[in-house]
């Protein structure tokens, strides 16, 4: 199977063929898979070297003429080093444009601590009118990649990995999605992390929701699922844990509740390893996540057997 970062250039470069307003900024890192767009394109297809600053920077100059950027690196590089440029630049203008990743928390190990970026989606948290798209399948980026393209002048985030689940569902950059209902709590998969959820959940009787758009955070379908299957809730999410726990207890203020956020934890991971590895060392193999959502919904979620 092809990744999700293998379907960015070539769904984008027949965009910049289709759609007169979209151009293409790039810090270096991809732009070979654009070298037959931008001849093309040459005025859309802009690469401005190893300038992360720059790089938004020039975004939001492109949006602020009408055309409709779509802006790419490494997360470390393209939400971390440039925040100060996103927050005013972007969004203090408001002006949109479209930030599409790659190596989402730890991708690439052997880059290092600096090629990491798990708290990417905690940090445009912190900013106003974000839509924020976590694909877990290949087809589902290439869905999601259009989408936001064509999403008029909003400012939005698509967050690729190499983490990917077996198969697709459809997306429709909105709500949640209901894989199985039970009636002992709610389990919220973001994005690749839900074969990982669906294997930790076998044998519990618990509704399990898969998110791929996670800002705006879907509560009605959070709310409808926990009026179904109780209040306990657990948030499995690709990159920093917790970062979705307090849009989970604002969707459910008026209801009591538990909300138990599993993610990829604070500690730095000093070794370089392999994805698996560092997916085990966060406990987000289906075995740790087994052994975490059961503990915190109790005997009562397993399902007798027959």
């Amino acid at each position: 199977m092809d990744t999700m970062r293998d379907r960015f250039a070539p769904v984008v470069s027949r965009l910049l063929d289709e759609d007169p307003r979209v151009a293409v900024v790039l810090a270096e890192i991809g732009a070979a898979g654009f070298d037959e767009a931008a001849r093309r394109h040459p005025d859309r297809v802009v690469n401005v070297g190893i300038r992360e600053q720059l790089l938004v920077g020039a975004a939001a100059g492109l949006a602020l003429t009408g055309l409709r950027p779509v802006v790419h690196t490494f997360a470390s590089f393209l939400v971390e080093r440039p925040f100060e440029q996103i927050k005013l630049d972007l969004g203090h203008q408001d002006a949109g444009a479209v930030l599409v990743s790659a190596a989402a928390s730890f991708d690439w190990p052997a880059g290092g601590y600096t090629h990491m970026a798990p708290g990417d989606v905690a940090l445009l948290d912190t900013l106003d009118g974000w839509t924020v798209h976590v694909p877990g399948h290949p087809d589902e980026a290439e869905t999601l990649l259009r989408q936001a393209v064509a999403a008029g002048d909003d400012k939005v985030y698509v967050r690729l990995s190499l983490q990917a689940n077996g198969r697709a569902l459809p997306v429709d950059g909105e709500r949640f999605r209901t894989v199985r209902e039970g009636r002992s709590g709610v389990v919220v998969a973001v994005g690749p992390m839900l074969d990982a959820v669906l294997a930790a959940a076998e044998g519990l009787d618990v509704t399990v929701l898969y998110a791929t758009t996670v800002r705006p955070f879907d509560g009605a379908a959070l709310r409808r699922a926990v009026g179904a299957a109780g209040a306990d809730v657990v948030l499995v999410e690709p990159y920093l844990a917790g970062t979705s726990t307090a849009a989970a207890n604002d969707a459910l203020h008026e209801v009591p509740h538990r909300v138990l956020g599993l993610g990829v934890g604070r500690r730095e991971l000093r070794r370089y390893g392999q994805i698996e590895e560092h997916v085990a060392a966060h406990g987000l193999d289906a075995r740790s996540l087994r052994e975490r959502i059961g503990s915190f919904l109790g005997a009562g979620a397993a399902v007798a057997p027959a």
